[in-house]
């Protein structure tokens, strides 16, 4: 079999098999999990949505596939999807640049 990318879509369906070598360690995060992503002060759909956009910020194709196809179940249209990967990308290119004083300061101090 030869591999295309590193990524293997398949292995999503894998996920509840990380239990296979340290079982009740997969037992306390699938517990925490769930607990995590029951309604609460948030919405499941909130959480889902949530959920897509750190995925893309922290670029997992497994949670963006698997919260893509949750939103969307949770009746979050397109565009909604596309506006919180937006505000993710917001997120995180304000991040970056909001470092860029350090390096300013560090510009500053040298006097060049």
């Amino acid at each position: 079999m030869s591999k295309e990318s590193y990524y293997v879509p398949d292995d999503l369906k894998k996920f509840g098999n990380i239990g296979e070598f340290q079982p009740n360690l997969a037992k306390k995060f699938f517990d925490y999990y769930g607990d995590v992503f029951a309604e609460g002060a948030l919405t499941a759909r909130e959480k889902s949505l949530i959920a897509l956009a750190v995925s893309h910020a922290i670029q997992c194709p497994y949670c963006i596939d698997a919260y893509t196809t949750d939103t969307l179940e949770k009746g979050v249209s397109e565009a909604g999807l596309m506006e919180a990967v937006h505000v993710a990308a917001a997120i995180r290119s304000g991040a970056s640049l909001v470092h860029s004083v350090q390096m300013m300061n560090k510009v500053k101090e040298l006097g060049m």
